[in-house]
């Protein structure tokens, strides 16, 4: 899996954590990520399919 390097406001990070480790929705820092990039590429193609710009491939 490739790994990548971001910037990422320390505000959005003390809120990531809240939901990070035992107590938390996620395993780790990784796993949250991940899951909101996944849910946030779900939304982008729900607002293309509204508007016709999905390619059926």
């Amino acid at each position: 899996m490739p790994k990548i390097s971001v910037e990422i406001p320390q505000e959005l990070l003390d809120d990531l954590d809240d939901h990070v480790g035992e107590d938390g929705k996620f395993v780790n820092r990784s796993d949250a990520i991940r899951a909101s990039i996944r849910k946030t590429l779900d939304i982008l193609d729900d607002i293309d399919a509204r508007h016709g710009r999905l390619d059926d491939e």
